[in-house]
């Protein structure tokens, strides 16, 4: 009977690999549209969250805005036996040199961190932004509701916080809303710096920026289509890895457009009903969001969003003109809609955060050989890996193999010049790191 013990053990992983989680499932039927309506009605309610507004009103302003989303981090942190570590970071900025600032104030972000159990140095971000603007972003004083930009990104990052606190993971999470968005991206620059002083090990950030409106200026009206944008490759790459793509690939194969193909994969597998739109550019043409200066720092980070924008609708005061309604109010929010793509961040960062660390080398061989070759350096707590390869144009990772807990294999009959390889680390209940590209060569 001994003899029996490490096959049936074998197969056993085989057969959890090869399943969905019911913990995925879970989690996206506990994302509340009800809550998220709630939340951005509050946010709503404080008038405006101009970056430069009223920090001392109690029912007005950005610092209005901020104490509350302290406030509900904090309560979520007391239902989960303050599994939550709930704080200010902040960093100032001054008119000199800064179009988009009217005044010095400081731009304050609000974070609240889910350490990991097991790796706590190690951590994914969900954001969305606190700012709120009108037609004129100097002008800090009258109403801007920001209902969709962006009180529902920022709905979604709390009710994922509230889901996603019920739960103990290995890696750590962290919930943040981000502010001075609308003026120059000076939060995400600051939490960037934060981190990077900090030591974080980052595995990426889920921006959410705009994801309830379903309605696009074209007319066209969608609540199951969203976009993921990507950059290609890390800004923070030398040259030696630029003049490498030439000969062996991977223009569009940057940690960031990985991040992409992992969440798309993820949902396609556990929302097959949603339509993942992977947008190859770093954000929306010419403009930018508070995933870049993660990007810019060498961190991998994309941003999630609605498929189909109403131009009337963001970045506008209220009014009305020649019979068409401008301004961000919350009549345009779809809350069933933000419910979906919540779940969306949700389920990935529940996945990247139960999920071990992917390999750091990856070597990849087999010139003029019929055969391909990789080597990769072992990760604590994975039980095996996965051999992820596609087509060199086609957009996601088509096939894969598993291949157990070993560090080297060999895929007999496919040539290297014909596909794109890379290698992801798989722990016991089956969630997978991001897909690693190669990033040595041997023979």
């Amino acid at each position: 009977m001994k003899k029996l013990i490490l096959p049936i053990l074998l197969l056993s992983i085989s057969v959890s690999l090869a399943q969905t989680n019911q913990k995925i499932y879970d989690i996206i039927e506990s994302v509340s549209a009800e809550r998220i309506e709630k939340n951005i009605q509050t946010l709503v309610d404080f008038g405006t969250r101009n970056t430069f507004s009223d920090t001392i009103s109690e029912t007005r302003g950005i610092g209005a805005a901020r104490r509350w989303i302290k406030s509900e981090f904090e309560t979520i942190s007391k239902n989960c036996n303050n599994c939550l570590n709930t704080f200010y970071q902040k960093d100032f900025v001054t008119k000199e040199g800064n179009r988009r600032v009217p005044h010095d104030a400081w731009i304050v972000n609000v974070v609240a961190i889910q350490k990991g159990t097991k790796y706590p140095n190690r951590y994914i971000i969900i954001s969305g932004d606190i700012d709120s603007r009108g037609s004129d972003t100097m002008e800090f004083t009258k109403d801007a509701p920001g209902a969709n930009d962006n009180a529902s990104g920022m709905a979604g990052t709390i009710e994922a916080a509230r889901v996603l606190s019920k739960y103990k993971f290995e890696n750590s999470i962290v919930y943040v809303g981000l502010s001075g968005e609308e003026q120059g991206l000076f939060g995400g620059a600051g939490l960037a710096k934060y981190a990077q002083e900090q030591g974080w090990d980052i595995i990426g950030i889920l921006n959410n920026d705009m994801i309830g409106n379903i309605k696009g200026v074209d007319g066209v009206i969608d609540n199951r289509t969203f976009r993921i944008f990507s950059e290609p490759v890390p800004p923070t790459e030398t040259e030696r890895e630029r003049t490498l793509r030439r000969f062996y690939g991977g223009e569009i194969d940057g940690i960031s457009r990985q991040l992409a193909r992992y969440v798309h994969k993820n949902v396609k597998t556990y929302m097959p009903e949603m339509n993942p739109m992977m947008v190859y550019r770093l954000d929306r043409f010419g403009r930018g969001g508070h995933h870049r200066p993660f990007n810019d720092l060498g961190f991998a980070g994309i941003r999630i969003m609605e498929a189909h924008e109403n131009y009337t609708q963001q970045h506008q005061d209220i009014r009305e003109e020649d019979g068409i309604q401008y301004g961000d109010v919350i009549e345009h929010v779809n809350f069933d809609y933000a419910k979906k793509l919540t779940a969306v961040n949700a389920i990935n960062l529940a996945s990247l955060a139960w999920a071990p660390p992917a390999p750091k080398t990856v070597a990849i061989g087999g010139i003029v050989e019929p055969s391909v070759k990789l080597k990769w350096d072992k990760v604590e707590g994975a039980v095996g890996y996965k051999i992820y390869w596609r087509d060199t144009t086609s957009p996601t990772w088509d096939n894969s193999r598993y291949v157990g807990d070993v560090s080297e294999f060999m895929l007999d009959g496919i040539v290297i010049d014909n596909y794109f390889f890379g290698i992801a680390s798989v722990g016991k209940d089956g969630f997978e790191s991001p897909v690693v590209f190669p990033n040595k060569i041997f023979r």
